[in-house]
């Protein structure tokens, strides 16, 4: 009973918000295992569409966003229409600095028309996200994952010795020096209260965490989810250096600045952006629906980590996703996916007789993943 409650709350979170503001996911480490060409045909999941934007300047032939949420897909939409109208200048102030000045008129007069129905009727109900006003005054403090963060912004701007810390790990010069500065951080953050609500489950259901993604790990750690992501963030702060890591250094600050910012907020990237944006389209619905829908021999796959919940929640259904994935893939198909759990043993026999998992390259690239709260990456390729 206290699963399906469990299960019953993530499915509200997620099925009555927009979960994810931004990707969580490192586009330089995916590029790099999927090596993506001309007459690529990729099929992801669309997050926040931040990393579909970064594959489509490898010029694929085109790119299949699919999401459950419709409000990522309104996302993805809202971002591409500002490739549409030729205005980096804008795009940059509403999703570089989280907030643009007279938003409301300019999605009206230019946004607006250039969105299919559905974002529409989404973005027409929640303009004040860029209003740069009231207590959340950046884009990146909405959504389910910016109210986490805006939370504990609270937290850290209440203790004035932490927030300066942290000002001086992102300003830290050195990857010696960051490593000093964040055993400070990790210091100063510890208390009983703070590691009983991360272990949470509507915190991390918050987070676009389910409980049976939580189960993956939980109790590895002798204080659960704050054990699992102090090990995992470890790495990335003290052996990444902080200065280039947009993916922290947004929930920090409410924004991105010029030089540390996705491949798509950048201005040299427009230009080709702007040609390439009618390859990319969205879909709300499964993967599964998907190729059901569109069969056809597609060249990659992205998984993301969805496959956690699946394995956990219903195997016929994760069965019936990979027969479909292998169906819908030629010989060489790569397919990515991460996963919470350190070792993942949920394929089914089939998959491991048609797919090979690369292991050096990968564990070699997980290394430099800016974000670090994977346990693990899998790329299989068909064969």
């Amino acid at each position: 009973m206290r699963q399906k409650i469990q299960n019953w709350v993530f499915r509200k979170i997620h099925g009555n918000n927009l979960v994810y503001n931004t990707c969580w996911e490192d586009p330089r480490c995916d590029k790099e295992l999927l090596h993506l060409e001309e007459e690529s045909e990729v099929v992801m999941i669309t997050s926040a569409g931040c990393n579909a934007l970064s594959y489509l300047l490898e010029c694929p032939a085109r790119i299949h966003c699919i999401d459950m949420n419709p409000r990522q897909n309104a996302l993805l939409e809202l971002k591409k229409a500002f490739f549409k109208i030729d205005s980096h200048h804008h795009l940059f102030e509403c999703f570089g600095k989280g907030k643009m000045k007279g938003f409301r008129h300019f999605y009206k007069d230019y946004l607006r028309p250039r969105l299919p129905l559905s974002a529409q009727k989404y973005w027409d109900q929640h303009l004040r996200y860029f209003n740069g006003k009231g207590l959340r005054r950046s884009f990146y403090f909405y959504g389910t994952s910016g109210l986490i963060a805006w939370l504990a912004n609270i937290y850290i701007k209440n203790k004035q010795h932490l927030n300066t810390t942290i000002q001086q790990f992102f300003q830290a010069t050195s990857l010696e020096q960051q490593a000093q500065i964040y055993q400070r951080i990790e210091q100063l953050l510890y208390s009983k209260l703070l590691v009983w609500t991360m272990n949470r489950h509507a915190v991390m259901s918050l987070a676009g965490v389910p409980k049976s993604q939580q189960q993956l790990f939980i109790h590895d750690y002798e204080n659960g989810t704050w054990d699992f992501l102090k090990a995992c963030t470890g790495h990335v702060f003290t052996n990444l250096p902080a200065q280039e890591n947009y993916f922290w250094r947004v929930y920090f600050q409410g924004f991105y600045t010029q030089d540390c910012c996705p491949e798509y907020l950048e201005e040299a990237n427009f230009k080709t952006l702007s040609k390439e944006i009618d390859k990319v389209n969205t879909y709300t619905t499964t993967i599964t629906q998907f190729l059901k829908d569109n069969p056809k021999q597609y060249s990659h796959f992205v998984l993301l980590d969805h496959q956690d919940w699946l394995a956990e929640n219903s195997e016929a259904a994760l069965c019936e996703e990979w027969e479909l994935i292998l169906k819908n893939s030629r010989k060489g198909t790569k397919i990515l996916l991460r996963s919470a759990a350190e070792r993942v043993d949920f394929f089914p026999d089939f998959v491991l007789e048609k797919v090979k998992f690369e292991k050096e390259l990968v564990e070699a690239v997980h290394w430099n993943d800016r974000v670090g709260t994977y346990a693990s990456t899998y790329l299989g390729i068909v064969q």
